[in-house]
Order: structure tokens, then C-alpha cells, then sequence
């Protein structure tokens, strides 16, 4: 029987699966406006579609309203205020899904891209910290009433599970992704355990509900040098880690793979400061860091973090092309 053309979206799932595919996908990080004018100064054609210029694999985020709706003025510390949280997160309401949600499900049918649902934003966002002051009341709260801190996240977790099963009724996703700014380049803001006890307890109907749609990867996207939490993480069903800005030595993918092995698929991995440095840092970062871990398998290489206008159109383009280059060689299934 002839084989069916590979796809992006069949590359993704076979790259995350350890099979077989002619290439892995080359994701963007993500070109802001700003900084795609800089580069049109500096000699990028100004008609040119950046995806096509740089070869990107189309991805779709699928994003959520994830927010009480309307905002709470203060934490919830008492059983009328948790119940007044749960009333304000109502899963039903049409809003909670993107706009134009019946056009988008028929555009996805017809599209190649691959399909990413954000299913949760992780402790701090969900608790409503968007500055200090939220910040200090939610540390407080951990350490003398965690069972607030518990009640609120399995409310957040049982209203993101339905929300989510709303969207996996009308449309087939390729990875979920759990949001998860939970400290800095030091370690997490709270203990491996406390983590497990409150946050990922929580996740539970969303992995329930993942499992019972056939959502094969469960990928923890972090902002932080989360490593000390990832044994917790894959313990309770998450199989691949995006790092997100973090300090690149402390998350690297290649001492990640050993310690963690295959259990955990890896996306992202490569420093974005060597595309600053110039084009001999780069072409070091990819060559070091892509072969060994695509001979593996299960990995996707893409720089850790949002591009900015300090990297250079000249930069950016001779890493792409590199990228390319590196990831071209067919991916087959280890033994």
C-alpha cells in the first residue's frame, strides 16, 4: 500500500512517539512586530512571509480564558468566598473558548498545523499574582492555611478539566500545555513536595480528561529551573519538558536526557544568547546540542525564549538555516 504524505502534524507525533518520519518539525519562537521591522532595516525582504523565509512549522496554541470572570478583589480564605471563586469560573460560557470558535475548528480541520491546547497557566497565575503584594499574600497563605491554597487550585483544576473537554469534543489536538512560572534560575518557589500535595494533585481531572481523549503528549512548559520538580511531574503523566528562559546550564537538555531518559520528550533546548553572540556561537550551540539528542529521538530543537530585536536578521537567518540543515536527516525508531 502506498504510504500517506508526511504532514507537520504527523512529524510532531512521531518525533514524540520515538518513531519514525522523514524530519522533525522546526518550530518558531514566536517574531513580534517590532522586531520583524528591525530586520526589514537590515535587509530582510519587506513582502516576505517570515514563516516561509525561515521554513517555520505551523503550530497553533489554542488559548483559554482561564480567568474568574469577574476578577477577585481579595484571596478566597473562607468557604463562601472558595464557592463565590467556583460560581465565577463557569466552564459553559461560550467566552471561555477563542473567538470565532466554530470558524476556527472548521480553519483547523483543513489546515496543517500542529494543534496545542494550553489547558492551564500553573499555581501563580491561577492564584491571581500579577504583582508583589498578591505575590507575598500567596506565600503567606502556603505556609499558614495551605488548605485555601489547595481548595482554590482543585476548583481552578476541575473547571479547566471541563473546559477542556468542551474543546476536545469539537476538535483533535496534537499536546496539551501546562503553564508553569513557578520560580527562577535558583530553583522552584516552593518545595518539590508542596508542589506535588497542591498544584499537581489539582492537574488531575485535566489528565483525566487528556487520557480519555487520546492526548498522547502532556508537555510541562516552565520559566524557571524546574528540575528538581520533574521526577513529581512524571510521576503523575507529564512526558515532555519546554524550558522556557531559564539559565541554560541548569536545564540542559543533554543532562536532562541523561538523568531522566526517555520518559521525558524535550522541546526547546537551545541557548538564546549564542544567536546574540554571532554566528560562530551558534553554529557551536546546534552542533553540540541537536545530533546527540535527535539520534535519540523525542526531541524537537528550538530556542529558549521569544526573540528579541537584539538578535540581528542576519543572526537569525544563518541559525534557521543551520536548524535546517541539522534536522533534515531522517529521525528512525531506536532499538
Amino acid at each position: 500500500m502506498p504510504t500517506k504524505p508526511a504532514t507537520v502534524r504527523s512529524r510532531f507525533r512521531e518525533t514524540m512517539r520515538y518513531g519514525s518520519c522523514d524530519r522533525v518539525p522546526c518550530f518558531g519562537e514566536g517574531l513580534r512586530g517590532e522586531v520583524l521591522d528591525a530586520w526589514r532595516t537590515q535587509g530582510m525582504p519587506p513582502a516576505m512571509d517570515p514563516a516561509q523565509l525561515f521554513s517555520i512549522a505551523p503550530r497553533q496554541e489554542i488559548e483559554l480564558d482561564l480567568d474568574p470572570r469577574p476578577t477577585l478583589s481579595r484571596w478566597p480564605t473562607r468557604e463562601d468566598e472558595l464557592a463565590e471563586f467556583k460560581r465565577r469560573l463557569d466552564p459553559n460560557d461560550p467566552k471561555r473558548l477563542p473567538r470565532n470558535w466554530n470558524r476556527m475548528v472548521r480553519s483547523l480541520e483543513t489546515e496543517d498545523s500542529v494543534r496545542m491546547l494550553r489547558v492551564h497557566r500553573g499555581l501563580f497565575l491561577s492564584m491571581g499574582v500579577i504583582g508583589w503584594n498578591r505575590f507575598n499574600e500567596l506565600m503567606m497563605l502556603l505556609v499558614k492555611e495551605p488548605d485555601v491554597v489547595r481548595s482554590a487550585m482543585r476548583i481552578q483544576g476541575e473547571f479547566s478539566a471541563a473546559l477542556t473537554e468542551r474543546v476536545l469534543q469539537d476538535i483533535e489536538v496534537d499536546a496539551a500545555i501546562f503553564s508553569e512560572p513557578i520560580g527562577g534560575n535558583d530553583r522552584p518557589l516552593i518545595s518539590p513536595a508542596m508542589y506535588d500535595d497542591i498544584v499537581l494533585t489539582s492537574y488531575e481531572p485535566i489528565l483525566k480528561v487528556l487520557k480519555r481523549y487520546g492526548v498522547e503528549t502532556i508537555i510541562f512548559r516552565t520559566y524557571a529551573n524546574a528540575r528538581i520538580l520533574i521526577p513529581k511531574i512524571l510521576r503523575r503523566g507529564f512526558n515532555c519538558l519546554w524550558a522556557c528562559e531559564v539559565n541554560i546550564e541548569a536545564m540542559d537538555y543533554r543532562s536532562l536526557r541523561r538523568e531522566f531518559g526517555k520518559n521525558l520528550r524535550l522541546i526547546g533546548g537551545i541557548d538564546l544568547d549564542a544567536l546574540r553572540r554571532g554566528k560562530q556561537a551558534i553554529h557551536r550551540e546546534l552542533n553540540e546540542k541537536i545530533p546527540p539528542l535527535l539520534a535519540e529521538g523525542g526531541y524537537i530543537p528550538l530556542a529558549d525564549g521569544r526573540v528579541r530585536d537584539d538578535v540581528s536578521f542576519e543572526n537569525y537567518r544563518y541559525y534557521r538555516q543551520r536548524l535546517l540543515q541539522l534536522t533534515r536527516k531522517p529521525c528512525s525508531r531506536s532499538v
